[in-house]
């Protein structure tokens, strides 16, 4: 049985901190003052960035985006996650976007093996990765040509690149070096050129072991943020592995901290946000597994695959605390066939994979809808098909989650669009599982699963929880599948319930759960598993409308493109554009109400990550998949835009689309400027 006091130290385990600058303030006998540089008492800042003494004075700002990147296994996620929490803590909105490649180990100093992080921090909440990088540290210049392909960079990106590349011994590793500075210059971008590996090695036997948490310094400098803060996050993070590598790393914050002082001209500040409230920091598989948790369920079977699997390691580590655990199955196929099993015998189960693992699970999760037995199937998107790309974002199982399964299976799909929903969603859809007797789909994808951002701390609900296993004797003449003729929902007999055996089967069956042979019987079965979605529709509002009911154009999105989707049409609006947007949750059954919102606009468009022919292209371009259910489902024109780049969308180049399909003018991009600074 779930333990409730133990779920909620738990979420007490993300609690953020946001008030311990004025609680440190009051311990100074500073009541009611935020401490506005929190590391001046620790590092006094007299030569700070300037070879005369000058002290650079911090610029205020509203937002920054920072990527710290380098070779795989050089440290950079972890980092980014320090620097992020770190930032989150301090009352700053965030959102983060793990950079992985595609391989485990890819060759070093090469453009597609680059590795790291991007955080986006600002004074307000962040809802999307943004558009051009600011601040990127490198650790060599062949990773930035990674990022350069993926239009990370711009011309007032700069580049605090690792210097230890142009002595190197091997005379290739050195001509590229020198070739690149001189490209980065073309292409506008300002380098600073730092030898951070012979700082390194000061404190380290190895450098390349400790250049994450040296880089992680020289941002708390850059960034004001709080040392003693950031060493007990490092404390926290490293707890398991023993006080020596907790005292070396805090040793490699420090250095970089007064490194940082000596060679770096500018500093900045993002004020705090304006909150109250308690709030959580945290990606979107860890609050997969608090809602897992907070929803009653105690049992998730899956096997590992990118990039769902960090949800079953958060699981494992606490699972046991609220009485649950986690089952890692041979493959994809024992997984959700032990989920079932698991819950057939009364306490409804989750299994959590990706797209791969979705189409091994697909006859299975058939099973489960003509069984009728309640299941929670987690899809943590990625690019596809077949392998695909493992570690980058996609939409592309939109259709897959409705129409894979053999013949006609409905069953509800979901779709968060936040990481806070991402906890709330699996509490419902255990809710909606049980009640319809029906697996439930969530799909979220790479982005939501590795990004980080603060939500208020969820008020644990004990009706959250899954209801006891009825053991009470089953009542005579009750059918198996007792369907009522409105709404396709039955009485649900559990092992155990005297009275109430029956042979569960996949095969189409009659309400006795007896094997049909004529095709009425057939026909009844799909009729009522049918309206069990017509039943949970009866029950829905349509969704709210993102900016004016009326105009000259909505952009319709689902799942984790919400915050860019918002933004752009912001912009948009206050450049005068006619524009709003709608974010779709339920896609089976489809939100309703959408044919008295659609009516309102001109021009009704979906933006998707998933893969369409462009309009005009061909005579019959293929929609994008959000585009084709709603052309199906509305029997009216939707048009749309969509890419496959294995990257979130940014908010930039939804303008752009959306200027276009307006006919508004592009405005003129800004020139690259030249110059590389040492």
């Amino acid at each position: 049985m779930l333990s409730w006091y133990n779920l909620t130290l738990s979420l007490s385990t993300y609690c953020l901190g946001f008030f311990r600058c004025e609680q440190r303030c009051s311990q100074d006998g500073l009541e009611g003052k935020r401490l506005s540089n929190p590391l001046g008492e620790l590092h006094p800042m007299s030569n700070a960035g300037s070879k005369n003494g000058t002290t650079p004075s911090p610029t205020t700002i509203d937002e920054h985006i920072v990527e710290i990147v380098c070779d795989s296994g050089e440290g950079a996620q972890k980092a980014g996650t320090l620097f992020a929490t770190v930032s989150a803590k301090m009352g700053n909105g965030i959102w983060t976007v793990e950079i992985i490649p595609a391989e485990i180990k890819p060759p070093g100093r090469s453009r597609e093996g680059a590795s790291g992080n991007r955080i986006r921090v600002g004074s307000s909440d962040m809802t999307n990765a943004g558009d051009k990088a600011n601040i990127v540290v490198a650790l060599n210049e062949q990773v930035l040509y990674g990022r350069i392909a993926q239009d990370a960079y711009g011309p007032e990106t700069t580049i605090l690149l690792e210097s230890v590349w142009a002595t190197d011994p091997d005379e290739h590793i050195r001509e590229a070096y020198t070739s690149s500075l001189a490209d980065f210059s073309a292409r506008g971008l300002n380098v600073i050129e730092l030898p951070i590996h012979a700082a390194c090695s000061e404190l380290m036997t190895d450098p390349r072991l400790g250049k994450n948490i040296f880089v992680l310094g020289i941002l708390c400098y850059i960034y004001q943020r709080d040392v003693e803060l950031a060493k007990q996050e490092i404390a926290d993070i490293f707890a398991k592995k023993g006080e020596k590598v907790i005292t070396t790393n805090q040793k490699l914050l420090d250095a970089g901290v007064a490194f940082a002082i000596e060679h770096i001209p500018f500093t900045y500040t993002i004020p705090s946000m304006d909150v109250t409230d308690d709030l959580v920091v945290m990606n979107g598989n860890i609050a997969l597994g608090l809602g897992v948790m907070a929803s009653g369920m105690d049992m998730v079977s899956m096997y590992p695959i990118t990039p769902a699997t960090s949800a079953s390691h958060y699981l494992a580590g606490v699972f046991d605390q609220a009485g649950g655990f986690v089952h890692q199955a041979e493959d994809e196929i024992a997984a959700i066939g032990f989920a079932i099993g698991a819950s057939y015998a009364g306490k409804t189960a989750c299994t959590i994979t990706s797209g791969p693992g979705m189409a091994l699970k697909t006859e299975f999760i058939g099973l489960a809808v003509m069984a009728e037995v309640p299941l929670v199937i987690v899809n943590v998107q990625r690019g596809g098909p077949s392998t695909g790309l493992p570690t980058k974002v996609e939409q592309g199982d939109l259709l897959n989650a409705l129409y894979a399964a053999p013949g006609d299976a409905p069953k509800i799909v979901m779709a968060p669009a936040t990481i806070e929903e991402c906890f709330h969603s699996v509490i419902t859809a255990r809710q909606l599982a049980e009640a319809f007797r029906t697996p439930v789909i969530v799909l979220t994808d790479a982005n939501l699963a590795t990004g980080q951002t603060p939500f208020k701390r969820p008020v644990a609900k004990e009706e959250w929880l899954a209801p006891p296993i009825d053991q009470s004797d089953w009542h005579a003449g009750i059918p198996a599948y007792a369907w009522n003729e409105e709404t396709g929902i039955s009485p649900r007999a559990i092992p155990g319930q005297k009275g109430g055996e029956y042979v569960l089967t996949g095969l189409a069956h009659t309400p006795e759960s007896h094997v049909a042979y004529n095709p009425q019987a057939n026909q009844e079965g799909c009729d009522m598993r049918s309206r069990k979605l017509a039943a949970l529709e009866r029950t829905m509002t349509p969704p709210k409308v993102n900016g004016k009911d009326s105009g000259d154009l909505l952009i319709v999105g689902w799942g984790s493109t919400l915050g860019a989707i918002e933004e752009a049409v912001e912009r948009a609006r206050a450049e005068g554009m006619s524009v709003s947007s709608l974010h779709l949750r339920y896609i089976s059954p489809m939100e309703v109400g959408l044919e008295e919102i659609f009516a309102k606009f001109d021009k009704v468009m979906t933006v998707e990550i998933n893969y369409s022919d462009p309009m005009g292209s061909t005579p019959h371009p293929r929609p994008a998949q959000l585009a084709l259910l709603l052309r199906a489902h509305l029997m009216q024109e939707i048009d749309f835009w969509s890419i496959v780049p294995g990257q979130p969308l940014g908010p930039s180049r939804i303008v752009d689309v959306i200027r276009t399909k307006l006919g508004v003018e592009q405005p003129v991009k800004k020139t690259a400027k030249a110059g590389v600074s040492k």
